[in-house]
């Protein structure tokens, strides 16, 4: 594999994303994401992670998804500034932020009521492990599961996918308590479907470009 694949000179000297290409990478993994979550809800299913908790509790609470999800990151946002610093907070920030006005885009636009369930909820995981693999690899995140999965990465050598498949089982399962089986059946297919698409691709070593 040459050099430049994982982000390196042929000299060996690490490529450093521009601040503008930081920006522009995050708002585009937002967007990306908050399409697949838009796909997964539709399916009254829900997915992984922090993302799959706060659709589970949209279920449940009368409150617009963009409010739901900033109240549940507001925690793990100060754990990420205690572990990994303010410019990792910092744009963690903006990418929860994108994604909570892009979440409030796609029904004001998109009319999915034949989308089919099984599409929905595979495409959906699909778009939102790209949307977090375009973010994670711009050193930022979703705020929330991904914050921890992040930390026992660069911190224990522990594969962020898998940490978050682990934490992804917890939501499912908590799923299981108020969706039928169905929908749970689909949530776990969905949430397979998503890590892979991090266990595939993002390594810790792999791609050494940062901020």
């Amino acid at each position: 594999m040459s050099a430049e694949a994982i982000g390196t000179s042929p000299a060996g000297i690490v490529v450093r994303h521009t601040p503008g290409e930081n920006v522009l990478a995050v708002a585009i993994g937002a967007l990306v994401t908050s399409f697949g979550l838009f796909l997964i809800n539709t399916a009254d299913a829900v997915t992984g992670g922090t993302a799959g908790l706060v659709l589970l509790l949209a279920q449940i609470l009368p409150w617009p998804f963009a409010a739901i999800f900033t109240i549940v990151n507001l925690p793990f946002i100060v754990l990420a500034w205690t572990r990994k610093g303010w410019r990792f907070v910092a744009s963690s920030m903006l990418a929860v932020s994108l994604l909570s006005a892009f979440s409030l885009l796609h029904p004001m636009y998109i009319e999915a009521a034949h989308v089919n369930p099984l599409y929905a909820v595979l495409l959906g995981n699909l778009a939102a492990g790209i949307g977090l693999l375009i973010v994670f690899r711009h050193q930022s995140s979703l705020g929330g599961f991904n914050v921890v999965a992040l930390i026992c990465q660069d911190r224990l050598g522990w594969r962020a996918g898998y940490v978050l498949l682990s934490l992804d089982v917890t939501v499912i399962a908590l799923s299981s308590l108020t969706a039928p089986l169905r929908s749970v059946v689909l949530s776990a297919a969905g949430v397979v479907v998503l890590n892979l698409v991090l266990l595939m691709n993002h390594r810790p070593g792999r791609y050494p470009a940062a901020l």
